[in-house]
Parts: C-alpha cells; structure tokens; sequence
C-alpha cells in the first residue's frame, strides 16, 4: 500500500487539552536508549509545537496531524561551531479512530527563516530568497534512522511566496519538498510529472494541492548524507514552467514526516548557507 501525504495544512495549532496529555505521557511512551535528558545532556521538548531554538534556526516538535493518531513524540538539539546543528527525534503513532495510515500525524523539523510568521530575527535567516536571483543555498544533512523506522520520510520542506515581506498571516503560494529516505511505503501528494537528475542522483516530480501547490521531488535511492544547492530545485521548476521566478523562498525546513509507527531520527550534522 502506498501511504501518501493527505491534504492537510501544516499550520501550527493552538495546543489543546488533548495535546497536553500527549505531552504527559511522552516521557514513558517515546523515550528510548541513547535519547537525551541525563546531565549535560539536551533538553527534549514534548509537547505539541515546543521549540529549541539553536541559533538562526530553531527545532519545532510540529505534531500538526496528532488528531488523526495515538501517541507522542519528542524532540532535542544542541548547537555546533559555526551554523551547524544537530538535533533529533524520538515518536510512537499509531492510526486514531479519525484517521489511517494514510495521514501524517507529525513533522518534526528544524526551521530557518518563515514558518507562519517569523519567531527568530529575519535578518539572521538569510531570507527570503528570490527565485530569480538563482542565489546558492547550500544545505547538508548527515543522519541516521533505525533498521525499522515505520512508514515516513525524511525531507526537505521549503515555502515560497509572491512577495518578500510575508508574515504570519500570509498563506504561502508554493511548497517544495525534497525526500532524501523514504520508508513503509511512504509517497508523496499528488501525481507523478516527470523526472530530473540533480545534484548526483535521480528524482521523481510529483505535484499536488492543498490550497497551494506542492512539488515533491523524491529520491529514487533512499540516503542518509546529502549536500545539496536548494536552487537547482526551484530552478527545475521554472524550467518546466512550474514555479514562476518571481517567487521568494521563505521558509526552508528538514524533518521527518512519520505516518506510523516507532523509531527516531538522529541528525549528526545540519546547515544551511545562503551564498
């Protein structure tokens, strides 16, 4: 069966009562070997959309799908020299009465510049972006999943709107993601376009809407190490007249979208440099 992402909006909710027992439980249910929390150690934040803020960028506990699920998750970071990061993320789901294994119940995922809004200073982001200026993002992601991680991905999400000054209130007008690994059967919104080799590898274009539209580019061969010019995939688009290059890249994030199941993603090393 493929499980497919539904068309859902990620758009952080107003925590609820219900998030706040999921929160409760999360120490028992999520903790595994290895995780954080001991002296000296990083703090994980359980609770639906918790943060860690880690210099420009900050980790958000994104549980954006949770009412379609049963269970929790929890996150952790810790800074490195330079712009470099690294952080992780421990979860259980199961399907709720409500939902399927067909729904994404959560991605958590670290965040640099718009995310509905700005919560860490603009100008420390490096965005937005035009699309037209074919400015280098160059984004590396080295990390690590368990032998059985369930049924995700993890990916690359970037946002883009019509204007440089979007704010929280502002509904974006395109999405990119970018799938490094997927597991369990894991496929993306929307239908295949085509294909592109870019940066090494081979991708399939798949396009979808949710009220904008969505342009997944999905790594035929699963990896866990990439180093990656972003641009070459919004540049992909406009040349198949996809993406307008009048566009700005607002918001580039990376996580893991986890449909079901139990595991973590452990991230060694994560950047972003806007050249």
């Amino acid at each position: 069966m493929q499980h497919r992402r539904p068309r859902l909006s990620k758009k952080a909710r107003t925590l609820t009562a219900a998030a706040v027992a999921l929160a409760a439980a999360a120490g028992v249910t999520v903790a595994q070997a290895g995780e954080p929390g001991g002296p000296g150690e990083p703090e994980k934040k359980c609770a639906a959309f918790d943060t860690v803020t880690l210099g420009k960028y900050y980790v958000n506990n994104n549980l954006w799908g949770q009412d379609k699920g049963t269970g929790s998750q929890c996150v952790w970071g810790a800074s490195r020299p330079g712009s470099t990061i690294s952080w992780g993320t421990g979860y259980t789901w199961a399907d709720s009465a409500q939902g399927t294994d067909a729904d994404v119940k959560s991605y958590a995922s670290t965040v640099l510049g718009w995310h509905w809004g700005w919560k860490i200073d603009k100008a420390k982001s490096g965005l937005p972006v035009k699309v037209g200026d074919h400015r280098k993002v160059t984004a590396s992601w080295d990390f690590s999943l368990p032998s059985h991680p369930g049924t995700l991905n993890v990916a690359y999400d970037l946002w883009l709107h019509a204007k440089s000054t979007a704010d929280w209130q502002d509904q974006p007008t395109d999405e990119i993601m970018i799938w490094l690994n997927r597991q369990g059967g894991a496929g993306p919104l929307g239908t295949k376009y085509g294909s592109v080799s870019l940066n090494g590898a081979m991708w399939d274009i798949y396009q979808g809407d949710v009220g904008w539209k969505v342009y997944s580019f999905v790594r035929r061969a699963n990896t866990t190490k990439a180093t990656l010019n972003l641009d070459d995939f919004t540049q992909a688009l406009v040349r198949r007249k996809l993406l307008s290059d009048d566009k700005y890249v607002s918001g580039i994030e990376s996580g893991t979208e986890v449909f079901k199941g139990t595991g973590r993603l452990d991230t060694r090393s994560y950047s972003v440099t806007i050249g």
